[in-house]
């Protein structure tokens, strides 16, 4: 079967290690597209944090999709939602008591891109994370929000050796009732237990009336197997965890030497004739 579907991770797979996109990426994405394959950026970002990558690439309108918030929400590049698995509001409540209790920083997401915390001293990952992503920071407690508030995502924050302590404590807390993910060194990502973003790349899929096989998964870290287990050919970049190399069909260069150029070229652009 050919590749009809391209889903890419963004960080340290689509972007470089300085947060840029190269040269090479954006005509090779460019180029597989103008053989009519779908392009879907899946991240752990909201889509105000996409949009200018998108725009670089040439993705846009509402027959073109982004997965985010790691598979939370689907919707088109214009911003129509086309589905959502969010975690309630019992739980937002829970994991913030859980957070000030243990002294840990923590925030949530709405599907809007908006970042709440109720942390009155906002953390400074948590600073960084607004800016990449485009997002707003409000300081809310639970009880100042309305009892049916949802949440796309919460955010447990801090150092690496912060997060490497709690991090068994917040599994065995929650793990039965909710998805738990070590995003990167410096955020653990809580959803609703169904998400992830093979969860969601199979429902796009669907959509689309494509096949498993007919999809290519490019990521680099541990909440991109889900995608790998998902499509019909996985690849990991050089620089990324040993974990998702393992789950990998093959391994491409690196983020910073046309990795996602290369794989876009060895796996579909040769092929096409």
């Amino acid at each position: 079967m050919s590749i009809k579907l391209v889903a890419i991770d963004i960080d340290d797979t689509l972007l470089n290690s300085k947060g840029e996109l190269l040269s090479s990426t954006i005509n090779a994405v460019k180029s597989v597209m103008e053989h009519n394959i779908k392009v879907v950026l899946c991240t752990g970002r909201p889509l105000a944090g996409v949009k200018n990558y998108l725009n670089d690439l040439g993705i846009e309108g509402n027959e073109q999709y982004v997965i985010t918030y790691n598979g939370a929400v689907i919707e088109s590049v214009a911003g129509h939602i086309i589905n959502t698995r969010l975690v309630d509001n019992a739980h937002y409540r829970s994991l913030t008591d859980f957070g000030q209790k243990h002294d840990i920083p923590f925030n949530v997401l709405d599907n809007m891109s908006t970042i709440y915390t109720a942390n009155q001293n906002v953390n400074r990952m948590t600073v960084i994370q607004a800016w990449e992503n485009n997002a707003g920071i409000l300081i809310r407690t639970p009880t100042e929000m309305p009892a049916d508030f949802e949440i796309a995502k919460g955010l447990f924050v801090g150092e690496k050796d912060l997060l490497d302590k709690v991090e068994p404590l917040i599994v065995q807390t929650f793990a039965k009732e909710l998805y738990i993910v070590r995003s990167s060194i410096n955020f653990l990502e809580v959803m609703n237990l169904s998400v992830n973003k093979g969860q969601a790349l199979k429902d796009i899929s669907s959509i689309l009336n494509i096949n498993a096989d007919e999809v290519m998964a490019i990521g680099d870290e541990k909440n991109d197997i889900p995608m790998f287990n998902f499509a019909g050919l996985a690849v990991a970049m050089k620089n990324g965890s040993e974990l998702a190399k393992k789950h990998a069909d093959y391994i491409t260069d690196t983020n910073d030497s046309d990795g996602l150029a290369k794989a876009l070229q060895k796996s579909i652009l040769n092929k096409i004739k």
